[in-house]
């Protein structure tokens, strides 16, 4: 597979230790990276995106604005910019701030995720092979989705939310 994306392979702390491609990684369960983001409007509501059917883990489930694993060879902030273009085409100046990092755990999926916010007022547009929907919701309106339905969310969106959620 010659188009296989690579991953980095971390040990416990965080420290890279070798390189394999995605399929392998996630097979045998080894440590790797991944980023998160969410991207709230000017009113405060949150951007949230509904998996494609395509995905490999949890399709149709309800994640993060934009996430993505960090690739071989590149670092957490480089992985977000482009997480965000590439997901909904949200081009940033900048790298969002970070809000918080989750060590890797079943949730997660053996990754150690940083968990990004930014702001955005102009439009987004999902990637076909990514993304099947896009939302904008209030903080109170995921915490209630969330109470009602978890089954409609992606784990590791879940974990993301309970430990980063703004304070309304």
């Amino acid at each position: 597979m010659q188009n296989e994306e690579w991953f980095d392979v971390v040990d416990e702390a965080d420290r890279v230790v070798g390189a394999a491609p995605r399929r392998e990684v996630h097979a045998r369960g080894l440590l790797h990276r991944a980023v998160h983001a969410l991207v709230f409007d000017g009113t405060g509501r949150v951007l949230l995106q509904k998996r494609s059917a395509t995905k490999d883990t949890f399709p149709h489930c309800w994640a993060a604005s934009a996430s993505g694993h960090v690739d071989r060879g590149e670092d957490y902030d480089t992985a977000m910019v482009r997480e965000l273009g590439e997901e909904i085409g949200v081009h940033v100046a900048a790298v969002p701030e970070r809000v918080c990092r989750i060590e890797a755990c079943e949730e997660t999926g053996r990754e150690f995720v940083w968990v990004y916010r930014c702001r955005h007022d102009g439009p987004v547009r999902g990637q076909p092979e990514e993304v099947s929907e896009l939302g904008w919701f209030t903080p109170a309106e995921v915490d209630a989705w969330v109470a009602v339905r978890p089954e409609e969310f992606a784990p590791s969106f879940l974990l993301v939310w309970s430990r980063c959620r703004p304070e309304c």
